[in-house]
Parts: C-alpha cells; sequence; structure tokens
C-alpha cells in the first residue's frame, strides 16, 4: 500500500522518539564492551524484531558478556543456561516433581521461563538437549508433561557458540538453526580497541556496571512502531528475489548452482522485511532502502544456506555464496 510523503515524515518523527531509547541503551552498553559496534547494533535489531539471536566466535570475544549487559540494561527477567554435554532437557524446560505427600506431580519449571536466556555455548551439547529449545523458540510455550505454558513477553533466546571445528562441539540441528533470526560472527578487536580493553581491566578501576535503561514496555511499543516502517512494493520484490537466488541461481543468471545444496527457507523472507525494519528504526526512519536489506541479508541467509561438497572442496562458504547473490542481484 503506498504512502504519502507527509505520511513517511510523520512515521520518521514517530521512529525518532522511540529511537532515543535504543540510542542511550547502545552507549551503556559501550561503556562495558569496547569496539564491537556492528554486534551491538545487530543484537539491537533482534530485540526490536523479535528474533533470536546465535553469536559464534572463538573464546574470549565478550559473546557473552554483551549478551548479559543487554539484558541488564533492558529491566527484565535473564537466565543465563550452560549447556554441557551431561545437560538434560529437563534442566532447561522444567520436569514434573513427584509430591510423596500425596502421590501427585507438581510443575517445576525450568530456566527457560525468562525475558532473555542465554544459551551459553548452545553447541557444547548433543542435539536431544539443544531440540529442547525449538518449541520455546518458534511457539513462544513449553510443554511439561500435559500442561502447555506460555513464555514471558518479550522472549529472546541468545546463543553462543565455538566455531563447529573446535574441539567439544556438536552442531546444531538444521531446524533448530533456522529459528535463529540472525547469525552474528564476532571477530577479533582491533589494536586499538584492545588496547583500551585492556586499560579498562585495570585492576584499581574494575568492569564498570550497566545500568538499566528500558523496560519491557518500551521494547514491545517499539516494536508496535517497526511495524508501520514503510516497506515499498520495489523492495519486497527485491527481498523476494533475494531469497529465491539462494534456492534457484541460474533463473537469476548466478553460475553458483554447484555451491548450493540448499537455499534459504521461507523464514529468510519474512526476517529480511523484519530486520531491514530494524534498521531503518535504529537510523531514524519511517521507511526501508535496498541498503537496508543488503546490510542485514549476511546475518539472517548465512546459516540458512547449506553449501556441497562441491562448494567446500572450492573453500566456498555460504557468505560466499551471500556475497555474490548480493552483488549480482540487480537493486531495485
Amino acid at each position: 500500500m503506498a504512502v504519502t510523503h507527509t505520511e513517511i515524515q510523520q512515521l520518521g518523527e514517530l521512529v525518532r522518539r522511540h529511537y532515543e531509547h535504543f540510542d542511550r541503551l547502545l552507549t551503556e552498553i559501550g561503556r562495558v564492551i569496547v569496539g564491537q559496534d556492528n554486534l551491538l547494533r545487530k543484537m539491537l535489531v533482534g530485540v526490536l524484531a523479535d528474533g533470536h539471536i546465535l553469536l559464534e566466535g572463538v573464546p574470549g570475544l565478550a559473546k557473552t558478556t554483551a549478551v548479559a549487559c543487554l539484558a541488564r540494561a533492558i529491566r527484565t527477567r535473564f537466565q543465563r543456561i550452560q549447556f554441557t554435554p551431561d545437560l538434560l532437557p529437563a534442566d532447561i524446560v522444567g520436569t514434573l516433581v513427584f509430591q510423596p505427600r500425596d502421590g501427585s506431580f507438581a510443575v517445576k519449571k525450568g530456566p527457560v521461563f525468562a525475558n532473555f536466556v542465554l544459551a551459553d555455548e548452545i553447541n557444547r551439547a548433543p542435539a536431544k538437549v539443544q531440540s529442547a529449545l525449538l518449541e520455546a523458540m518458534q511457539e513462544r510455550q513449553v510443554t511439561i508433561g500435559e500442561q502447555t505454558f506460555p513464555l514471558p513477553v518479550p522472549f529472546l533466546v541468545l546463543a553462543t557458540q565455538n566455531p563447529i571445528e573446535h574441539e567439544g562441539t556438536y552442531p546444531l540441528p538444521e531446524a533448530q538453526v533456522d529459528r535463529f533470526m540472525l547469525k552474528l560472527l564476532v571477530d577479533y578487536p582491533s589494536r586499538d580497541e584492545e588496547r583500551q580493553i585492556l586499560d579498562r581491566m585495570a585492576p584499581q578501576r574494575g568492569l564498570p556496571q550497566v545500568g538499566e535503561v528500558l523496560d519491557p514496555q518500551q521494547v514491545l511499543d517499539a516494536r508496535q512502531v517497526l511495524d508501520q516502517i514503510y516497506i515499498d512494493d520495489r523492495v519486497r520484490d527485491y527481498i523476494v528475489t533475494l531469497v529465491h537466488a539462494t534456492r534457484r541461481p541460474a533463473d537469476f543468471g548466478l553460475q553458483i548452482g554447484e555451491w548450493i545444496e540448499y537455499g534459504a527457507s521461507p523464514r529468510a523472507t519474512i526476517y529480511l522485511a523484519r530486520g531491514a525494519r530494524a534498521l531503518a528504526f535504529l537510523a531514524g526512519r519511517g521507511y526501508v532502502t535496498p541498503q537496508d536489506i543488503k546490510d542485514i541479508a549476511p546475518d539472517i541467509l548465512r546459516h540458512r544456506i547449506i553449501v556441497s561438497y562441491e562448494a567446500e572442496a572450492e573453500e566456498k562458504t555460504s557468505d560466499d555464496v551471500v556475497r555474490h547473490v548480493l552483488d549480482h542481484v540487480p537493486v531495485p
């Protein structure tokens, strides 16, 4: 549905009023986390777009600290689950506990009943345990015994993992990976940033504490504003074209069919629109541009494209596929 220039301006003013809270949130987290600007910004995209986030990087890059800071800066209930090989599904979602007094069973809810759940080193546990999160992540509910319980609102799973090739890790099932809106790659800090980290961690000064900046209602209000951000029909077509180009690249003149085993799922289409709206929101705009799509596409598509053996033999990754698609599909 087309909108007028005046309506776009009014949307922009509405966005900017709500964006100020999230700008303060970024500033507050930046007091603890040095650099990693892209990581922090994309984490806010997940919060705004109501999408779960997977962070991948070698140990020691402040993945867990970044998630903990985000949760503390928003006045919500936060739970951290350390995934280990001996973890059980009941340790996550909860279980039924026998009551000897009357012979009944009582429900004991697990740590997943929180607003922000940090699944730390999620690929340290086998697939059976990882799959315990499937219902929670998709339906926002948990079934224990014969009872189903809704999860708090907002509800967000932020998982960290070490690269798959590291010892003692298990690959996440495809169904699990697809439920994450974003997969963010966390890289080493620059030389200057690492010097700042060293200075901040001086024993006599201690690590700064993150203050509460937002409450859950402000997050929910921002999501309502997000839904109103305008996406032109040509931009919508561009989103669909990008996703279909990962499935049938030859239809779009792309000679990368031998690199792709499976293309992106329909969730990618939905999340590209949501993620682009969130980037527009963080830029203080009431409309989405094609550049918003290109900026968020790698984080949404990289874990939804399964590359072929031929691609692996040529040392091509899903990021190479996404880059090729973005470079060769015409921008509206």
